[in-house]
């Protein structure tokens, strides 16, 4: 199911989500969520964020993403040196 995804452009995404503590809201705390989405809309990570003002009580205060780029195939390097240990 991941390739299938993956080859519809979908891509693994990570968000830090910064949110103010209920009980102390001069604090910040960090979660991180992780899943495959659709860059640049991610569609995913919108609905989890709705969800999360919507049932959560923690206010947002900021969120970095950071998303993988396409698959690709693999890569192949040759060795420059061959070594034999006895």
């Amino acid at each position: 199911m991941t390739l299938g995804l993956q080859l519809k452009d979908y891509r693994l995404t990570t968000a830090e989500i910064l949110y103010f503590l209920p009980d102390h809201p001069g604090l910040l705390q960090s979660y991180i969520w992780q899943d495959l989405d659709l860059a640049p809309r991610f569609p995913a990570l919108r609905r989890f964020l709705e969800f999360w003002q919507r049932e959560l009580v923690g206010p947002l205060h900021s969120i970095r993403i950071a998303t993988g780029g396409q698959i690709r195939p693999a890569s192949v390097r040759h060795a420059s040196h061959m070594l034999r240990l006895h």
